[in-house]
């Protein structure tokens, strides 16, 4: 009986250690990963979204100015997995409500994808040296 007892408890306390929050993701070297649903100053947020039954990143492409962050935020209901095409970040899994690490873009930005849902979820980001110039208000 004892054994018994004492084997399941160390089942639970090794399970638990598996599960995760599935918002945390992984942001690489050096980069800052977020201890919350709070992406960092600046940074622009890419949302996962279910519109009318198709899965969707908004906005697509997503444009940043050189140097910035850019984290997923999962709207949907479904877990998602976001990864650059080249490799270069891997959000980990992002469950509904979760919010990846930030990636900060230093190049030229690149595509990427969801790896749950590789044929049906792709983007890209939009890299500008500088940040973009507002328009003039009306009536000039």
């Amino acid at each position: 009986m004892r054994f018994g007892v004492l084997s399941w408890a160390m089942l639970v306390f090794a399970a638990g250690g598996c599960s995760g929050s599935g918002g945390a993701g992984s942001s690489g070297p050096g980069l800052p990963t977020p201890t919350s649903n709070t992406p960092p100053n600046g940074a622009i947020t890419v949302t996962i979204t279910g519109q009318s039954g198709a899965l969707s990143f908004t906005p697509n492409p997503a444009p940043i100015t050189q140097g910035s962050f850019v984290v997923w935020r999962n709207m949907d209901n479904a877990v998602h997995h976001i990864v650059m095409n080249d490799g270069s970040f891997d959000s980990g899994d992002i469950g509904p409500g979760g919010m990846s690490g930030a990636m900060r873009l230093s190049s030229s930005g690149g595509n990427y994808h969801c790896t749950i849902h590789p044929t049906t979820m792709w983007g890209s980001i939009n890299v500008a040296t500088e940040p973009p110039v507002s328009p003039p208000p009306s009536g000039y």
